[in-house]
């Protein structure tokens, strides 16, 4: 395992690029978000995605959400987008508000958690944003923690309970919130909380009604 310091605002092009190496090999890589550190691996990759599991001690109901950083990047992962989510994703992308919608059948079952929905996210970070475009494919970002223990707000905590399970952390400094991205299912096309966090569920729903 190793650390690199990376700028969260103005990350360096070298690092990002050494990293998406790394996920493009089927590596895995911590690195900040707007929320708490994720762990990127190619989401194209089913033996990636199950090494996630096995470093999170996850169980495989649970399903892995996936970022991207333009909305056609969708078309490779969902089957359909119900007419008001647009204004939802005009009001709250980027931004920690993971979306779950209907799966595309060439979506890897290892991201599914055994269902059919996938959880997307446009992130609003520096560093997450760019590190999915230099590596040009989905990106996962679950976050980067044992399952069931607190959430990963530094590197050092990556590197305490992750350790050699991750091939690199990008250290950028502490996460500006203690709190994971809200998840939103709107797969049947009426929002359904699944996780609060730190988008507050009372925008949704307003964006909604609006």
């Amino acid at each position: 395992m190793r650390v690199l310091k990376i700028d969260p605002v103005r990350p360096d092009e070298t690092i990002l690029q050494e990293a998406s190496y790394i996920i493009r090999d089927g590596g895995l890589v911590a690195f900040p978000t707007e929320t708490v550190y994720g762990i990127g691996a190619d989401g194209t990759n089913p033996a990636a995605i199950r090494r996630i599991y096995e470093a999170k001690g996850r169980p495989d109901s649970k399903p892995i959400l996936v970022l991207v950083t333009d909305r056609r990047d969708l078309d490779r992962l969902v089957r359909c987008i119900p007419g008001r989510v647009q204004a939802l994703m005009d009001a709250c992308w980027p931004g920690p508000l993971t979306l779950v919608f209907p799966a595309l059948e060439s979506v890897p079952r290892e991201l599914l958690g055994q269902g059919t929905t996938i959880g997307v996210r446009h992130s609003g970070a520096a560093v997450a944003g760019a590190l999915c475009r230099a590596v040009g494919r989905p990106v996962t970002a679950p976050s980067a923690n044992r399952s069931g223990e607190p959430e990963p707000l530094t590197a050092e905590d990556v590197a305490a309970q992750l350790g050699g399970r991750v091939d690199l952390i990008l250290d950028g400094g502490r996460s500006p919130s203690d709190q994971p991205s809200t998840v939103v299912d709107v797969s049947t096309g009426t929002p359904r909380l699944i996780r609060a966090g730190s988008t507050p569920y009372d925008r949704v729903t307003e964006v909604w009604r609006d």
